[in-house]
């Protein structure tokens, strides 16, 4: 894009949001769309729903608990807790008081807890209950700022404290405080929310970091409508949609697509509260749109092949026919190319024949825009939705630029690359091939990390992404790997080890991989087996097991592990093929500190762990 239409793209961004926060834009939405329903909770079989007058009214009342409790304008608020309506209260609750929220990812332990509680000097932490308290308190005496800790179940509020520890109050008590606070004195949050901007910070993150400590990354209001504008820009999603929250309130992307842009389509979020029972509430939500990390479309769709496996041999003919028709719907469908009538009319029919009640049964019939980020996506799972008749869409974005910068649209999309820059954000290479992003949602560093920021922006706006990728000549962009987690063998080759460990996943048994070679002659690889389809594989096969380990062990499983990297290397170039392999005995999670709470790898804690393993495949 010339640098004329990205400017006038830009302005057109900035006239829309021009002079506005989130506090405005709920404002507006809580007068114009009242009765309409926000935000729902699963209660047993039902639902319970607050309106989003509802919702507003709650934020302010809490806005006076946290005004009365010794929050400051610019102080943060912590927040703990599931996926759910009183989550996004409590933020919005502290966005009206003039503080900033900050959700700590749930996985987080007690020594990562007390460090980001520390870095950014948390006033509040609003936690969920017992595990919660559990792991924040062995550190509580060492956080002289924070104040209170408001606990949802009130059971869990210790009867005593110990010396420097903070008040204990629980959510019932806390936001009873706010209403009565409230309705004698309005003009006190009033006063708060006035005095918001649209430069004032609107939320915390913390890099979730495959390496080091978490980095604190401020997010002002201006940067998030500037990033739900364009989001909702290209993603389709229509007014008053249903949403599906189910990713941590701590990542960007759940902010954005979960906490604010609802507000300005006034749409209907719904909570799941654990990302296991997610393809049970895809069909009780039915969403319009989906985002997902690839792992997560990669659960899916072991779970979805091994459900249309089980189907008679004449329905799973008449799917794969139809499924066929629908991946040369989506390829045709490609910037640049032209659909023909024949395949417009033939994908017509086997998508109201065929199709359309498969996505039904999964939840997605109503989906218009699903996206996946922040990691590499497998072709085949792509190829495996569009068969479905579901364009999986990749976008591209970090925290450090308050979301995705780049996207692919539904009538300008390219396979293997993450779409084209956004309204207003440039996109350029450096030297060595890393992408650099420039335009309003960049943040302008890091919290307190006076070096680390000169490195991320420098004098030119330019944020350097730490990712190696090309733009070609239409303006997608291509992201091949990390900069620091490229390998780089004996023999001078460059390898993306990303590049080698999705053509690895492609086959259903593996669950994880991760290919290793720096400094090394060849690259070697330690697989894990997928949790949900190795069982079942293992049934069908006549093997008495569902234990990983012991599956992990077996001579059928090795035998066609074995075929998969076989099939692997089959598309890799000769330097990437791998030697050799270990299939591991067990699964990779984020528990167990081998994934990030974005479910990335954390290769340098998989490679400490597994270095006896390493070894010996280079020494066999």
């Amino acid at each position: 894009m010339e640098q004329t239409d990205v400017l006038r793209a830009r302005k057109s961004v900035e006239a829309e949001i021009e002079g506005l926060t989130l506090v405005d834009l709920l404002h507006r939405t809580a007068t114009e769309h009242g009765g309409l329903p926000a935000l729902s909770d699963r209660v047993g079989d039902g639902w319970t729903t607050l309106t989003w007058g509802e919702y507003r009214q709650a934020a302010l009342e809490l806005a006076a608990a946290y005004t009365d409790t010794g929050v400051d304008p610019g102080d943060v608020v912590a927040l703990m807790m599931p996926n759910r309506s009183e989550h996004l209260i409590a933020d919005m609750g502290a966005v009206h008081a003039g503080a900033v929220p900050f959700s700590v990812y749930s996985t987080f332990s007690a020594e990562q807890i007390e460090f980001v509680a520390a870095d950014c000097g948390a006033k509040v932490a609003v936690l969920d209950g017992a595990d919660e308290l559990a792991r924040w308190r062995p550190g509580l005496a060492r956080l002289p700022r924070l104040r209170t800790v408001v606990l949802f179940d009130a059971s869990a509020v210790p009867e005593t404290r110990s010396e420097g520890e903070p008040e204990f109050v629980s959510w019932a008590e806390f936001t009873a405080t706010g209403r009565r606070a409230y309705a004698a004195d309005p003009a006190t949050v009033e006063a708060r929310t006035a005095a918001v901007t649209p430069q004032s910070n609107a939320t915390l993150l913390y890099t979730s970091g495959t390496t080091g400590n978490p980095k604190g990354v401020f997010e002002t209001h201006r940067q998030v409508l500037y990033q739900v504008t364009i989001t909702q820009r290209t993603s389709g999603l229509p007014h008053g949609g249903a949403s599906l929250s189910y990713l941590s309130m701590a990542h960007i992307a759940e902010r954005i697509l979960s906490a604010y842009l609802p507000i300005t389509l006034a749409g209907h979020i719904h909570f799941c509260p654990d990302v296991l029972r997610l393809g049970e509430f895809l069909g009780l939500v039915r969403p319009h749109g989906l985002f997902g990390v690839p792992r997560i479309w990669e659960k899916l769709q072991a779970k979805l092949s091994a459900a249309l496996a089980a189907a008679p041999e004449e329905q799973r003919r008449a799917m794969e026919s139809a499924a066929e028709v629908a991946r040369a719907y989506a390829e045709d469908g490609q910037y640049g190319r032209t659909r023909s009538p024949e395949l417009e009319k033939h994908f017509a029919r086997v998508d109201a024949e065929v199709l359309q009640p498969i996505r039904a049964l999964i939840g997605l019939d109503r989906a218009v825009a699903c996206i996946v980020g922040a990691a590499p996506m497998p072709a085949d799972t792509l190829r495996f939705f569009a068969g479905l008749g579901l364009l999986i869409r990749d976008v591209y974005g970090m925290t450090e630029n308050c979301g995705a910068v780049t996207a692919n649209r539904e009538d300008a999309y390219r396979f293997g690359s993450v779409g084209r820059p956004q309204d207003g954000i440039e996109l350029s290479t450096g030297a060595d091939g890393e992408l650099l992003v420039r335009g309003p949602v960049n943040v302008s560093g890091y919290l307190d990390r006076p070096e680390e920021s000169a490195a991320l922006v420098d004098a030119h706006g330019w944020l350097h992404t730490g990712d190696i990728g090309h733009i070609d000549d239409d303006g997608f962009v291509y992201v091949v790997d990390r900069k620091k987690e490229l390998i780089i063998t004996s023999g001078g080759e460059n390898i993306a080890p990303a590049t080698i460990e999705n053509q690895l996943k492609a086959h259903p048994l593996i669950g994880q991989a991760l290919a290793y070679g720096d400094g090394r002659p060849y690259p070697v690889a330690l697989l894990t087996l997928d949790p949900d389809t190795a069982p079942t594989w293992a049934a069908a096969q006549g093997v008495d097991s569902a234990d990983l380990a012991e599956l992990a062990a077996h001579p059928r499983v090795l035998e066609e592990v074995g075929r998969a990297v076989e099939a692997a290397n089959g598309k890799l170039a000769r330097v990437q093929q791998v030697k050799k392999w270990c299939l591991l005995p067990t699964e990779w999670t984020v528990e167990t500190e081998e994934l990030t709470p974005s479910l990335k790898l954390k290769r340098r804690v998989i490679q400490s762990k597994y270095v006896d393993e390493i070894g010996r495949l280079y020494s066999e």
